[in-house]
């Protein structure tokens, strides 16, 4: 008996969402602010939608990703996209290539900040759902 209540227990424990999702990031529409200290003027948003996963707008397309990584980590799976064109495709492929590069992740209040351990940084900024 002692073993079954344990071992459900570990169960439970276990479906706990661990990924940023479950530290400040849910419920909240990010907007891009900031890449590598530079200003972003394109609209990109990211959002987290459900455990696992992150959505959100490039400045073109609409994307989805699987997320899985714990808490402090970020690690995105491949980008599915839409594929319509507009005059900010070079802007959405800076965003999708530094997106996959980061490996970071840091909610502070009305700040999403992920980043690589050489530097590179996005900065996201909420004001709500």
């Amino acid at each position: 008996m002692r073993l079954l209540l344990t071992l459900s227990i570990l169960g439970f424990l276990g479906c706990a969402d661990e990924t940023v999702t479950a530290y400040g990031a849910a419920d909240k529409t990010w907007r891009l602010t900031e890449l590598s200290g530079q200003p972003f003027s394109a609209n990109a948003t990211l959002t987290f939608p459900a455990r696992g996963k992150i959505a959100g707008s490039a400045p073109c397309n609409r994307y989805t990703a699987d997320m899985t990584v714990p808490y402090p980590w970020f690690e995105t799976g491949p980008i599915a996209a839409t594929r319509r064109a507009c005059p900010d495709l070079d802007a959405e492929s800076l965003y999708f290539d530094t997106l996959r590069a980061m490996t970071l992740s840091e909610v502070l209040g009305d700040t999403l900040i992920l980043s690589t351990p050489g530097g590179a940084h996005m900065v996201f900024t909420t004001t709500g759902g």
